[in-house]
C-alpha cells in the first residue's frame, strides 16, 4: 500500500492548501501537517514556502511531488496488472493531443477494442507537455504525439506521417485551387490553434524560415477546440491551418476543402510514445494494423 505521507503530499501539491487536503482525504490537517513535516525531515528537504500568504512548491519539491506521481502511477498500475491477470483482462490507459484526439486514432482505439473481448482503453487528452509528463509518472500507458522529444526514457513507434494545410470552406474562392500563396493568405481572416499548441508552433516556425511572422497574418480568432475550428471555417468564417488528419472526414462527406501553402512544406510524424519498461508490443502492433485500416476508409 502506498505511504499515507505520499498521498498528502500529492492532494497538498494539487490544491495548494492542508486543509482542502485533509477534507479530500477525509484525515484531519493536523494530519496532514504532520505527514509533510515527516517527509520534510526523512528527506531532508523543504518541500513546500509560503510566498505573500500563497503555498508554493519549493524546486527540491517539485522534484519530490514528481518522484511521488511516479510512485503512485507504478503502484496504480501493479493494482490494474492484478486485477487484469485475475479477470483475463488488459486495461491501458492512451493519452492523445487535440490533433490526435480529432484524426481516425479515436475509431481506431474503438475497433480494437471491439475486436479484442478484455481489452479496456480509457482515452486522455492533454497538452503535448502534459502527456510526456504523465507518460514518466506512469499515469499513461501510451501517447499519440507528433514528433518526438530526446528523452533516454521514451521509445516511438512511428503510427503515421502527416502535413499541415490550409483548411477553407468549400465555398471559398481557394477551395478550386491546387495552392494559395503565402501573400494571399495574408488577406485572409484566420483561426487558428492556440499558440502552445503543436500545429500552431509548426506553422510558426515555417513562417519564420520564410522571413515571416504571424503578426504578418490577420488571426482573427484562437481556439483550443479541433471541432468548433473546422465548424467555423465550413461556415466560411474564416480559414485555418490544420493537420490534414483531423479533416479526414469532413473531406470525405465534402463539408471542407483543403491545400498547401507555397514553400510551406509542414510534414511531420505521429508516433506512438512509450516507457522503456513497456512491454506489451504486440499491443502496439495491432493498434498500428487497426489504425492503417481505418484509414483506407479515408483514401
Amino acid at each position: 500500500m502506498i505511504d499515507q505521507k505520499l498521498l498528502s503530499l500529492l492532494k497538498v501539491s494539487e490544491l495548494k492548501s492542508y486543509t482542502k487536503a485533509a477534507q479530500q482525504l477525509s484525515i484531519t490537517q493536523p494530519a496532514v501537517s504532520q505527514h509533510i513535516k515527516a517527509l520534510e525531515q526523512e528527506l531532508g528537504v523543504r518541500i513546500f514556502e509560503r510566498i505573500n500568504g500563497q503555498l508554493v512548491v519549493t524546486k527540491q519539491g517539485e522534484e519530490v511531488v514528481k518522484c511521488a506521481k511516479k510512485m503512485l502511477g507504478l503502484y496504480n498500475n501493479l493494482r490494474q496488472d492484478l486485477r487484469d491477470s485475475r479477470r483475463l483482462t488488459t486495461h491501458l490507459t492512451i493519452g492523445v493531443t487535440h490533433t490526435a484526439e480529432s484524426n481516425p486514432i479515436a475509431e481506431a482505439l474503438a475497433k480494437y477494442c471491439a475486436a479484442n473481448e478484455g481489452i479496456s482503453i480509457k482515452m486522455i487528452t492533454d497538452t503535448i507537455s502534459n502527456l510526456y509528463t504523465m507518460l514518466n509518472t506512469y499515469e499513461l500507458d501510451l501517447a499519440i504525439v507528433e514528433g518526438r522529444i530526446a528523452d533516454p526514457n521514451i521509445h516511438y513507434l512511428l503510427l503515421d506521417t502527416d502535413y499541415l494545410v490550409l483548411a477553407v470552406s468549400v465555398n471559398h474562392p481557394f477551395a478550386k485551387r491546387s495552392m494559395v500563396t503565402l501573400n494571399e493568405l495574408k488577406k485572409e481572416r484566420m483561426i487558428l490553434r492556440l499558440p502552445d499548441s503543436n500545429t500552431r508552433n509548426l506553422f510558426v516556425a515555417h513562417l519564420e524560415s520564410n522571413n515571416m511572422s504571424i503578426s504578418d497574418f490577420n488571426v482573427v480568432l484562437e481556439i483550443d477546440n479541433m471541432a468548433t475550428i473546422k465548424d467555423l471555417v465550413r461556415r466560411d468564417f474564416g480559414v485555418s491551418i490544420l493537420a490534414r488528419s483531423v479533416c479526414l472526414d469532413e473531406l470525405k462527406k465534402g463539408k471542407i476543402a483543403v491545400l498547401p501553402v507555397e514553400n510551406l512544406s509542414m510534414m511531420r510524424e505521429i508516433n506512438i510514445a512509450y516507457h522503456n519498461d513497456f512491454t506489451q508490443f504486440d499491443v502496439l502492433h495491432d493498434i498500428m494494423k487497426v489504425y492503417n485500416e481505418t484509414l483506407r476508409i479515408y483514401a
